[in-house]
């Protein structure tokens, strides 16, 4: 693995990708240190701890700006919603799914539209933030002589939009330019930077002899965490595929066996994220608008954070969701259309309805252990938080739930792209699943 790491600086193009990448990534992370005007940043920390689960899964899912209030408080929220919207429609809209069809140019008119909108969005999320600004305003967040300024709100809502169109430009010219998809890995870059305030928490809440043991207790538990989703995550239910013989003239064609690869986790990260919001949002309303749920305390006390039904109905919503994401992005009776038209079938299935139904059996059965999985990984940091000492709930959601997917996930695709790119150069990959045999085999023919 060490030659493989050595031969990413040895390829001129490979290196320039990967300078690119960190270039950018730190252009991102210096928009952090510009501020919003008129906000008082020591009490930043009562918001955090006011709206609790639902302040942390937009921070994380924004890169960590939220918590900061700076240029990128909305962070890629926006455009990740919009990124959705579209995934959606694509499945349900006729004329998104020819585009989608047509290769490249079709994916370019729909992430244009994509960019589009994600400038409503901002807007709409913009005075969503500018609503939690008002109720704390009188708590002393914002400088009441500023805030009751007429040019402020309009300025706020200017500010976090260009803050987003800026990140949404430096994450197109990392896919362009750089290593690895450029939106993910701002997500995972925020989420990986918070892990030092987050040890500092930490050492604040627990005495100096008892700071190293709570460390690496975190450690264990976060590489055992991250080995069960990377198996997980590479997991995969393997179909066989044969392809028809045809005979042209005296040579035979066709004949040749390989498989459909079916992953266990086919829904990624997607599941938890709409659970999450869908879950939060209600209560995160009435804290805005007044109460106008009726009698508030009664429903925060029944889904508190951590408490049985709140786990419940999260890990419900988690795998509903789990099934409802897989069922749009994998559709049986297309694929079996087009084993058919292309010559190929399942042995001993008969091409057509009957390799549809035994795709969609066997995504079923899939799809529920991917679910079971997710759900797991969503409920950790409610059950760390109960049953680890001096956990705070910002690092068990570190330990799991979309964090903790968004940054194995990423690094995975980041590994897999690189050693594609090594592999194209003769050159041995990060690790020996890396295609390094292949690497030596070459060299030996040579």
């Amino acid at each position: 693995m060490g030659s493989g790491f050595l031969n990413l600086f040895r390829v001129p193009e490979i290196r320039r990708k990967i300078l690119a990448t960190l270039g950018l990534l730190l252009c991102y992370r210096i928009g952090f240190h510009v501020f919003i005007p008129g906000v008082d940043y020591a009490q930043i920390n009562n918001l955090s701890q006011d709206y609790g689960f639902a302040f942390g899964i937009m921070n994380a899912l924004s890169g960590g700006a939220i918590g900061s209030l700076s240029l990128f408080t909305l962070g890629v929220m926006p455009y990740i919603s919009a990124s959705i919207i579209f995934s959606l429609l694509v499945k349900v809209i006729p004329q998104l799914e020819a585009l989608s069809k047509e290769g490249q140019a079709g994916q370019r008119v729909i992430n244009r539209y994509t960019r589009y909108a994600t400038v409503p969005i901002c807007i709409i999320q913009a005075m969503f933030m500018l609503g939690l600004f008002a109720q704390n305003a009188s708590n002393g967040v914002i400088v009441p002589e500023v805030w009751e300024s007429f040019w402020y709100k309009p300025f706020i809502i200017l500010t976090l939009t260009t803050g987003t169109l800026i990140i949404m430009w430096i994450g197109e010219q990392i896919t362009e330019y750089g290593v690895g998809n450029g939106v993910s890995l701002i997500i995972m870059a925020g989420i990986v930077a918070q892990m030092p305030a987050m040890l500092e928490q930490l050492g604040n809440n627990v005495e100096r002899t008892e700071w190293i043991q709570s460390v690496a207790t975190l450690l264990v538990l976060y590489v055992l965490i991250v080995f069960g989703i990377v198996y997980v995550t590479k997991g995969q239910r393997r179909i066989p595929i044969q392809q028809g013989r045809r005979m042209r003239g005296r040579l035979v064609y066709g004949g040749q066996k390989h498989y459909l690869p079916l992953k266990v986790n086919q829904a990624g990260v997607m599941p938890i994220i709409f659970a999450s919001f869908l879950f939060v949002v209600p209560t995160l309303l009435d804290k805005i608008l007044g109460g106008l749920i009726g009698n508030e305390q009664y429903f925060q006390d029944v889904f508190r954070w951590g408490g049985f039904w709140y786990i419940l109905f999260y890990a419900a919503l988690v795998f509903m969701f789990s099934f409802f994401w897989t069922s749009l992005m994998f559709q049986p009776k297309e694929i079996a259309n087009n084993l058919k038209e292309y010559g190929g079938f399942v042995p001993g299935l008969r091409p057509g309805a009957r390799t549809a139904e035994f795709l969609e059996s066997v995504m079923f059965k899939v799809t529920l252990a991917g679910a079971t999985f997710l759900c797991i990984i969503a409920v950790l940091p409610q059950l760390l938080t109960k049953n680890v000492p001096n956990m705070h709930p910002m690092m068990a959601m570190f330990l799991g739930g979309t964090s903790v997917l968004i940054v194995v996930g990423v690094i995975l695709d980041l590994v897999d792209k690189i050693n594609a790119m090594l592999l194209m150069r003769r050159y041995e990959g990060l690790g020996e699943s890396g295609g390094g045999g292949w690497a030596r085999k070459g060299r030996k023919a040579r």
